[in-house]
């Protein structure tokens, strides 16, 4: 990537998407910088009877059209920079989607690898002491990220109904069944991008049984396998941060979910079945169908975008493709079905989820299903008009898309024009 903050990088796309859009100067300028962006160093006991401290953030990037939503995660390599990237990102999802929330998002610098799981409810707990001013459920929701999950979610909700004196569930969500947490949480981002897939097949010329390559086999690559690989599709190659495995008659997915059901890479399933060893970084280049980026940000860059065979790339992750990279996707006429749409299904059923818990009342899994599904169709479907009318890429018309509500909402607190009028 050329010089420049992530969220210089990730800023890109606004500027793009206002070239299409006739809106006030106020609204590009509100949405240029975060809102608010909190660093706090959390001091826990160790194991061993040390203590040790860890950099953390929580950033409310614009809360124009309700309160902040995002991930927190834990990663050695998190950057206050990379926070606000992501609560960029989290503004733009949200109102793609239409959900009345701004966007958020909050990290720790930690590997949780290298925590015990007392240490790692300590450090949850530590998260929740130390933002709880800022979090809040008409204020600030959190959500479970890269190596954050329902436990954790679990623990910092009650941190933070202790520290508040009554119950609270819809303060956080992606908690437990049993804490509040809603059903089909657990495939959601896969399902959105699923359901996308399936209800634009013919505008992407997607006939028959189709080959799929699945970078990084977490959550949501692993549901996406499976939800494919349902529908009729074979799953040739997928990865982990160990390498992968490619066979061209379709893996077997039972025995990678069993390699990673026991904290094995899927390339322990090598020479098995067919299963061929293949270099991590060599899958971006598999002859498929559909590639899924389904682990970190800027995946494909411009020293392998070139290299990218399939029609369609599907992003589950985060900024899996940068700015450079799509350009040349574009150049290849490979069409990039964006992570502000295609793996929305998350966020989208996070909010059911604060829904219910605001209501105390909770759907079954057929509502739920259908409520993401009706809504992804709408938003992809708008989305997909968005870029055949403007002749712009699937990405910019989502951006355009988003921009449009975003401009709606900043502009009705009046700007410029209005108040020189």
């Amino acid at each position: 990537m050329t010089e420049g903050s992530l969220l210089d990088h990730a800023l890109v796309r606004l500027d793009e998407a206002a070239k299409h859009l006739n809106v006030d100067a106020d609204v590009i300028e509100k949405l240029k910088f975060a809102r608010e962006t909190t660093k706090a160093r959390l001091m826990i006991r160790m194991d061993d009877g040390s203590r040790k401290s860890f950099l953390s953030w929580r950033c409310r990037y614009d809360d124009t059209r309700g309160p902040t939503k995002g991930g927190i995660r834990f990663h050695p390599e998190s950057t206050a920079d990379e926070v606000e990237m992501l609560a960029f990102w989290m503004t733009f999802k949200c109102a793609v989607m239409n959900l009345p929330y701004g966007g958020g998002k909050g990290a720790v610098q930690v590997d949780p690898r290298k925590l015990s799981k007392a240490e790692l409810e300590r450090l949850s707990r530590a998260y929740m002491q130390a933002f709880a001013r800022i979090i809040g459920p008409d204020r600030d929701i959190p959500a479970p990220d890269v190596y954050t999950n329902s436990m954790i979610m679990g623990w910092m909700a009650d941190e933070y109904a202790q520290i508040v004196g009554q119950a609270s569930p819809a303060v956080i969500t992606g908690k437990p069944l049993a804490l509040g947490g809603s059903l089909g949480r657990g495939d959601a981002t896969a399902r959105g991008g699923f359901y996308l897939v399936r209800h634009l097949a013919d505008e992407l010329g997607l006939k028959g049984s189709l080959r799929i390559a699945v970078q990084g086999f977490g959550n949501a690559g692993q549901h996406i396998a499976r939800l494919l690989a349902s529908d009729g599709h074979k799953i040739i190659a997928v990865s982990d941060s160990e390498g992968a495995v490619h066979a061209s008659d379709g893996l077997d997915l039972d025995r990678l979910f069993a390699a990673k059901n026991s904290a094995r890479s899927v390339t322990s399933t090598a020479g098995q079945h067919g299963h061929e060893l293949l270099a991590g970084d060599a899958l971006v280049g598999v002859d498929c169908d559909i590639l899924v980026p389904s682990a970190l940000e800027n995946m494909i860059r411009v020293d392998n975008a070139d290299s990218v065979k399939a029609r369609i790339v599907l992003e589950l992750a985060n900024g899996p493709v940068t700015s450079e990279a799509d350009a040349i996707l574009e150049k290849k006429g490979i069409v990039v079905l964006p992570d502000i749409l295609a793996n929305a299904g998350g966020v989208t059923v996070s909010y059911f989820e604060w829904v219910q818990n605001r209501q105390g009342f909770y759907w079954q899994i057929e509502e739920i299903h259908d409520r993401l599904r009706a809504i992804m169709e709408r938003e992809g479907r708008a989305i997909w008009d968005v870029a055949s009318k403007k002749e712009i890429s699937v990405r910019t018309a989502a951006y355009v898309h988003a921009l449009g509500r975003l401009a709606e909402a900043i502009e009705a607190h009046g700007t410029q024009s209005y108040f020189d009028s």
